[in-house]
């Protein structure tokens, strides 16, 4: 009876030690799937594993508990040139873009959708649910026009993700709300019909200029109507858009005043003042949201100025906090995201619209696209929302700017190329799920070295990392008491998922 309890105990610590074994191996041995990508050379993959040491001092390292925001949705615009596009494209070709892109299994996985409300620049042209100059009680609003371009776009996308979420800004109000009467801000000889007297009431003679912001003049007037009538009338224009999309199968969670207040544009926009924009949110759309639809989530934006004092004085206004649920950001926006952050921790911070280039469809817009997830995730983004999903030809809008978008139509030949910033996005989109958490991120401002660390509602890890340099770079990633090292081609995209 003594030898048999003997040898069971020999047994049993031959089993302890050969487990500890086989946990030091799986530990220091873990497998790694690498997906890179380089220019005309995408979405490669090989395996390698987890290591002792490290190849070089770690550029990025994480520890348990460490987090920065988690993340819920990737998402695009819809807008009429880019549905014109997809129907260039046979049946069977619309069907497997539309899947790729919103597909919950496929390659972008996109859950969210962002639309306007009236025309923006890649609509055919101006319009409005309401042009009938003093129409203050909307009784001629209709969405008649988008029932036939942007309503059939985002149902073929409901198709492939019937639970799609969607958010709304307008470019501009109807034209009869504005002091220049006109859609846009500024006039242009070639794009549209505004006379260039209406230009003064911009700036009105201001010759104040700031070195490194956008813009570089402020406007000193309110585009939009600061008259009660017309400010009492355009938040129920929102509230009357919601329910009519709400009516379409289409529900809205969330709206933005306007796009890029700060841009002063030939095509549609508004201008606004830091005491407009108080005045309309907190003393019209928010307590109209909150009778007609509570449902509803007033987010500042879209932000696209980097003027940290004009964004500060407006959330210092103390109604603000009960007015807004979070802030959105584009363009240069983004520069002063982390520092509005740092001072206001309270809000959820969201990224509104990837940046579309010049028309180049290159590797140069993959690299930039990369690198602007990587800011916006890292700083503490939970969402993030492209913007031409799918354009024809050179991407030209009606307004005569040429934009990048992430399938390209040849309307000659009716085929579609999917461009390398697809591949980009898919880099990160493909990966991270609603419910993913950022975990740590580095920019790479400095070395071209942009790396972030994910962990997937899985608990996987999952690991980006571009190299913008024109030779190798060897990169180590500590985790935990793991080692990644690998070495990255000159301009390529990575993603490491360790399994």
């Amino acid at each position: 009876m003594i030898l048999i309890k003997f040898y069971s105990l020999v047994y049993n610590k031959q089993l302890v030690v050969l487990a500890i074994l086989f946990s030091v191996l799986v530990v220091h041995g873990q497998k790694v799937i690498w997906i890179s990508s380089v220019s005309g050379d995408f979405w490669n993959e090989t395996t390698i594993k987890l290591e002792k040491t490290g190849l070089v001092s770690p550029q990025l390292s994480i520890q348990k508990g460490d987090s920065i925001t988690t993340f819920k949705a990737w998402g695009t615009c819809f807008n009429e040139r880019g549905w014109d596009a997809l129907n260039l494209l046979t049946e069977q070709k619309q069907k497997s873009i539309l899947s790729q892109l919103f597909g919950p299994k496929d390659d972008l996985q996109f859950t969210m959708g962002r639309f306007s409300m009236n025309a923006n620049d890649y609509a055919r042209d101006w319009y409005s649910c309401d042009e009938v100059s003093g129409d203050f009680q909307l009784q001629y609003f209709n969405i008649d026009r988008d029932k036939t371009t942007l309503i059939p776009f985002i149902k073929a996308a409901q198709e492939f993700n019937p639970d799609l979420t969607f958010w709304i800004s307008p470019w501009s109000p109807p034209s009869w709300m504005k002091i220049n009467h006109y859609y846009s801000v500024v006039s242009n000889s070639e794009f549209n019909g505004l006379d260039p007297k209406l230009d003064a009431l911009l700036f009105e003679g201001q010759e104040t200029t700031y070195d490194n912001l956008f813009p570089k003049k402020l406007a000193v007037n309110d585009y939009f109507i600061q008259d009660p009538r017309y400010l009492t009338a355009y938040a129920n224009y929102f509230c009357k858009f919601i329910s009519a999309y709400q009516e379409e199968g289409i529900p809205i969670n969330m709206v933005m005043f306007q796009n890029e207040a700060w841009s002063y544009t030939p095509y549609p926009g508004c201008a606004w003042t830091p005491e407009g924009i108080i005045r309309f949110n907190t003393e019209y759309l928010a307590p109209v949201l909150k009778e007609q639809h509570p449902e509803i989530e007033i987010y500042l934006g879209t932000i696209n100025t980097n003027h940290f004092e004009v964004i500060d004085e407006v959330l210092s206004d103390p109604r603000m906090p009960e007015t807004i649920k979070g802030l959105g950001f584009q363009w240069e926006g983004g520069q002063i995201m982390p520092k509005l952050r740092e001072k206001y921790p309270n809000y959820k911070y969201v990224q509104t619209e990837s940046e579309c280039g010049w028309g180049s469809f290159d590797w140069g817009a993959a690299e930039h696209t990369f690198n602007l997830i990587n800011h916006y995730l890292g700083n503490g983004c939970e969402e993030y929302t492209f913007w031409n999903a799918i354009l024809a030809d050179d991407g030209v809008s009606g307004w005569g700017w040429k934009q990048n978008a992430l399938i390209r139509v040849d309307s000659k030949t009716k085929t579609a190329t999917y461009t390398p910033e697809y591949y980009a996005v898919k880099h990160y989109s493909h990966y991270i799920s609603p419910g993913s958490k950022i975990i740590s991120a580095k920019e790479g401002k400095d070395d071209k070295l942009p790396i972030m660390i994910i962990e997937t509602p899985e608990q996987d890890k999952v690991v980006f990392a571009g190299n913008f340099n024109d030779e190798s770079k060897k990169v180590t990633v500590k985790i935990g008491k793991r080692f990644l090292n690998t070495v990255l081609a000159p301009h390529s995209l990575n993603t490491y998922q360790i399994k």
